[in-house]
């Protein structure tokens, strides 16, 4: 779910008037089109944020405690966007940004941080490693100012759009039974060995994974795991089992393992 700043700003503007009337007045529009926003927002969190009489219009208890969260967006809004404008403008700036470790090997990291240099060669930016859900928490705590994940939680207090996808291909050592093959059925990758990331470090991918199995009839045998990518594709290389991997590493290792497209 993503909140339009708008609605958080009316949001704000009727909870410290208490009146739908003055609360226009300070936003300069008219009230119809400002009640329809506070509804709009309640109906986004399925919340009621206001108690609402003829005179007044009283936060409840869940809109006293989203008020504090409402506050903090739109002042965290107001200084990503003054951080914005002083790059735009040549001035010094600093972004600190966290990624996974496919937006590296991807090249979308390098390359954005590289546009962003030659457009403002002033700017300066430093990169943390971390897992998709650390990067929510460290945007939650500014310990970031913005992460690249691969699947990010529906949170009211975190922005997200889709940057990039990247097919996935199927892995395998060189001398496996199923590398001469050009072509590999759901049906010859049941019953075998595969290598897989550590679970906690993309739970979603998981999960897509497990249910592309499931539907082709067989649940994998996950005989290894690795804490990042090349690990394991080292792993694949050794013979330990097969793998699924993005089809941007495929220039990583590729004397050692072969790469097929996915049956599904």
């Amino acid at each position: 779910m993503t909140l339009d700043l708008r609605l958080l700003v009316a949001f704000i503007a009727v909870a410290e008037t208490e009146n739908v009337g003055q609360a226009a007045l300070r936003l300069h529009i008219s009230q119809s089109p400002l009640s329809r926003q506070i509804i709009q927002l309640e109906d986004q969190l399925g919340l009621q944020l206001f108690e609402r009489t003829r005179q007044r219009m009283r936060l409840t208890d869940e809109g006293r405690l989203f008020l504090s969260e409402a506050r903090s967006l739109v002042e965290h809004a107001s200084s990503v966007a003054a951080a914005a404008r002083t790059i735009a403008q040549g001035q010094t700036g600093h972004i600190a940004v966290g990624y996974v470790e496919g937006a590296m090997h991807s090249n979308l990291l390098p390359n954005a941080l590289a546009d962003l240099q030659a457009r403002h060669p002033s700017a300066t930016f430093d990169i943390h490693p971390m897992n998709s859900a650390r990067q929510v928490e460290a945007l939650r705590g500014r310990a970031i100012d913005l992460g690249l994940v691969y699947t990010v939680a529906e949170s009211p207090d975190i922005a997200s759009m889709p940057v990039s996808s990247e097919a996935l291909l199927l892995v395998l050592a060189k001398d496996h039974p199923l590398a001469t093959q050009a072509h590999i059925s759901a049906e010859a990758l049941n019953g075998q060995r595969w290598v897989s990331l550590a679970q906690p470090l993309n739970p979603a991918a998981r999960r897509r994974f497990l249910e592309h199995c499931a539907a082709s009839g067989f649940a994998p045998d996950i005989q290894a795991e690795a804490n990042d990518l090349l690990g394991v594709m080292r792993l694949v290389a050794a013979g330990l089992g097969i793998t699924v991997i993005q089809a941007s590493l495929r220039d990583c290792m590729s004397g050692k393992v072969v790469f097929r497209e996915l049956p599904w």
